[in-house]
């Protein structure tokens, strides 16, 4: 990279800081840092939940998936994404932002205590705190390949830019400073994304190459599903994102709680599926005419930032490059604070027995040390991604397949028709689905059983889930939940309640007995 384009990279980083700086007056509180007080706009939480749902592994591991397959990626992963939000957007989001409201719910899994029992939320909370630092681990190997694929920069000191930058801003601002910045990061990622797609349009003869040029290409290009990425993936991935995307990612789940009401939460989802439907075409059109610029490619994953290089003049260089690392810096932060919610408001609570609540005050001072710590362990896992299969590896295979065994109860466990499924189903949910994951990983299934390779990535992401989903059900059928604090926390949760300013300013009495929630206004 020459000069402007480093000027062009360092003046997006200074944003980010100042964004940060200017954030950190918003914080006052735990409540401010972790969930925004809870009066987020519904059009910025949708740009942050848009912005908090995938990374600049979009244009590493994806960018390879469409150099080589074509447009399936966009219909397994982006309309699975865009539908997914559709399905669960007049269930999940309301049920979230109702949790704040009327038990000053602010960590994603606070309300597990109520409904299930102290175990099941701590086992979750462990388990989903060591998962997100190998995912986020895989973001910024992510962001360190495009840095050194364009700029010839070390691999360490690409992890140590990124995720010193977004270590400064997250641990000032919380949640407000993510938000802030994706809403910025959504801008600069736009101008990059049309800057990017004109200079490939020009480079191939204009406009009519949008779809001209797949004549050129090989014709399984043009095929939603193929190769490995069939029909059965497509939905078993889809499985995948509506647990994830309406609140099984603890990141996303933070989103619907810092919306003032339900109806903003619902508007937020709807904003998000708007975005992931449309946008995603016009960020992988250089990818998917990618072999016809530069055919014979060693390496794929390094298709999007070599066309940039090649096709751009130095300053546009600068905010591509900006606008990759925009995904990462959103994504990353949003993970680092749902886990420090998680940590102060669920796990250190526990290891606390017996002594004094903690403050306010401190649990906002936990809340920053708990952010700079993960993603501090993040970054240093990173530089160990390969040993786990690679960025893709960790990205579909690891997180895809680990995912289900947590969201499961987290999800399922909000909804009436499965009140019966309690402590024991949701932690037979999470073993099952390890059990199976870790067998999976000891013996793959070509081993032991005559299956197609095109369904190997299907069955390994989707065997795990369904075992967790199977054990959740089956036990919640045989060895029914009767407890009567989970059902009237289900009936409430249902109850279309008007959040007048005498309930958003002080905690309802709760009808379920003495299993309360951690609140140092309590």
């Amino acid at each position: 990279m020459k000069l402007l384009a480093w000027i062009v990279l360092a003046s997006y980083f200074v944003l980010m800081i100042v964004v940060g700086i200017w954030a950190r007056r918003k914080v006052r509180s735990a409540n401010d840092f972790f969930t925004a007080g809870g009066v987020m706009p519904w059009w910025l939480a949708g740009i942050s939940h848009h912005m908090s749902g995938y990374s600049s592994a979009v244009f590493v591991g994806y960018a390879a998936l469409a150099y080589t397959s074509g447009i399936t990626v966009y219909f397994w992963w982006a309309c699975s994404i865009s539908l997914s939000l559709l399905i669960g957007s007049r269930i999940f989001p309301m049920k979230w932002a109702r949790m704040r409201q009327h038990l000053h719910v602010i960590s994603p899994l606070e309300y597990l205590r109520i409904r299930y029992d102290l175990p099941t939320q701590q086992l979750l909370g462990w388990s989903g705190a060591v998962l997100k630092v190998f995912d986020v681990g895989a973001k910024w190997s992510a962001s360190a390949i495009l840095l050194h694929a364009l700029a010839d920069v070390p691999f360490l000191w690409g992890i140590l830019l990124t995720g010193g930058v977004t270590i400064i801003y997250s641990v000032m601002g919380g949640l407000w400073a993510d938000a802030l910045t994706d809403l910025s990061q959504f801008i600069i990622q736009l101008l990059a994304g049309v800057a990017m797609l004109v200079a490939v349009l020009r480079r191939l003869g204009g406009g009519s190459s949008i779809w001209t040029m797949w004549k050129h290409l090989p014709p399984d290009h043009l095929k939603p599903f193929h190769g490995d990425y069939t029909v059965v993936f497509a939905a078993t991935y889809f499985f995948v994102n509506l647990l994830s995307y309406n609140g099984g990612s603890w990141s996303l789940a933070q989103r619907f709680l810092a919306s003032s009401t339900g109806e903003d939460a619902r508007k937020s989802s709807l904003l998000s599926a708007s975005l992931f439907l449309l946008w995603p075409p016009i960020l992988f059109f250089p990818m998917w005419a990618a072999p016809l610029i530069l055919p014979d490619l060693h390496d794929p994953s390094e298709s999007y930032a070599i066309l940039a290089r090649t096709l751009l003049p130095s300053g546009l260089i600068g905010l591509v490059l900006a606008g990759l690392f925009a995904h990462t810096m959103a994504m990353t932060s949003s993970d680092a604070n749902a886990v420090s919610a998680v940590i102060v408001r669920d796990i250190l609570p526990v290891l606390r027995s017996g002594k004094a609540k903690l403050q306010d005050a401190t649990q906002l001072l936990l809340g920053r040390i708990m952010t700079f710590c993960f993603l501090t362990i993040s970054m240093v896992l990173a530089l160990f991604a390969s040993h786990f299969g690679g960025v893709i590896g960790i990205l579909i295979l690891w997180y895809g397949a680990l995912l289900g065994p947590i969201a499961i109860p987290m999800l399922l466990g909000l909804l009436l028709p499965f009140r019966r499924s309690g402590p024991r189903a949701a932690i037979a949910s999470w073993i099952m689905g390890a059990v199976t994951f870790g067998g999976l990983k000891l013996f793959p299934p070509e081993h032991w059983m005559s299956l197609n390779p095109r369904f190997g990535n299907a069955f390994t992401v989707g065997a795990p889930m369904f075992a967790s989903l199977l054990a959740y059900v089956t036990v919640g059928l045989f060895v029914p939940w009767r407890d009567a604090g989970s059902q009237a926390f289900l009936h409430a949760l249902d109850a279309e309640v008007i959040a007048t300013p005498e309930i958003q300013s002080s905690p309802i009495a709760p009808p379920w007995g003495e299993r309360q929630l951690y609140d140092c206004d309590k």
